[in-house]
């Protein structure tokens, strides 16, 4: 049986990306890479949205292994965003709000995208 690790290098070799590449995007240590493929490791649970993401694949895919076909046509419940980033700066700004400054943004979310 395959481990999430084993999938990670099948799926960097699939994208023809190398493990510094992927390090780079994902922000994980090289080091932290270089044992999973070693020691027979797996990375920790916190990463594994971002390894999605730099890869391309649900987090259903990465851990099971198999390809989740049945919802490809339906958007994803669930996004990674990086703090850096017009969208993080925008989500960290608005957890800050009070529950009813929340509630009238979205508000004028919903009035902004009506215009056309």
């Amino acid at each position: 049986m395959k481990t999430v690790s084993d999938r990670i290098f099948e799926l960097l070799k699939e994208r023809k990306m190398t493990q510094k590449e992927f390090a780079q995007r994902t922000g994980i240590a090289e080091s932290s890479i270089s044992d999973w493929k070693k020691k027979r490791t797996n990375p920790v649970s916190d990463k594994i949205l971002i390894i999605c993401e730099v890869l391309g694949v649900t987090p259903y895919e990465l851990l099971s292994g198999v390809e989740h076909t049945g919802n490809r046509s339906r958007e994803h419940d669930t996004y990674v965003i990086s703090k850096g980033t017009d969208v993080g700066t925008l989500v960290e700004s608005y957890q800050k709000l009070a529950p009813d400054l929340q509630k009238r943004l979205l508000g004028y979310l919903e009035a902004l995208t009506e215009i056309r």
